[in-house]
């Protein structure tokens, strides 16, 4: 028979333990996107990243105490013209060699609507460091392809910035000054045990 005052003790040593409400997600790049469009004279050239992790932290409870970090590997810029990357990949633009990384790391999550969240963090681009507000869409959580599996969506993440703010500034007038930053982020749940 167990004793009362041994089960009053367990009682109060699991209340005292912290509440586990928060979610670790990895991005998945094989199933995500980062991308970006600038004006080239009269039109619009796109591009993405093709090298990028990150882990995304959802406390469901409160979603303000959720966050992001994103890192992006510059060298793997890709715009379907291998001469355009390489002359992107100089000192004239990303200059990659010394700079790298392109990170995010978010400072507040709040939700602004049903499932649109606004996420603010430091991006630092080219060495340089600026505050930001992401808008993104949460699509919610699901069982992934592989049994046990949990995926989580964040869609239809867009951002603009001025290319100048970061030091990026060849072709004046040839080149928009405005550049938007598109997210599609999907991401795998981690288990606790591996967290």
């Amino acid at each position: 028979m167990r004793h009362p005052f041994r089960t009053v003790l367990a009682t109060f040593a699991l209340a005292a333990l912290p509440a586990l409400t928060q979610d670790t997600y990895k991005i998945d790049p094989v199933h995500s996107e980062t991308s970006f469009k600038i004006r080239h004279l009269l039109a619009k050239t796109s591009g993405r990243f093709t090298k990028f992790d990150g882990t995304i932290k959802v406390d469901a409870a409160n979603i303000s105490k959720s966050s992001v970090e994103v890192s992006i590997e510059a060298a793997s810029i890709n715009t379907d013209n291998a001469d355009r990357d390489k002359h992107l990949k100089s000192p004239e633009f990303f200059d990659v060699e010394k700079f790298p990384t392109i990170t995010f790391t978010s400072t507040s999550v709040k939700e602004v609507a049903k499932g649109k969240l606004e996420v603010t963090g430091d991006f630092t681009l080219h060495g340089v460091t600026k505050r930001i507000t992401f808008p993104i869409t949460n699509a919610g959580s699901q069982p992934g392809m592989k049994p046990g599996t949990v995926v989580a969506g964040f869609v239809d993440g867009a951002v603009t910035i001025n290319r100048n703010d970061y030091g990026i500034k060849a072709f004046p007038g040839a080149l928009g000054d405005e550049v938007v930053i598109s997210l599609n982020i999907e991401a795998g749940k981690v288990e606790a045990a591996t967290k």
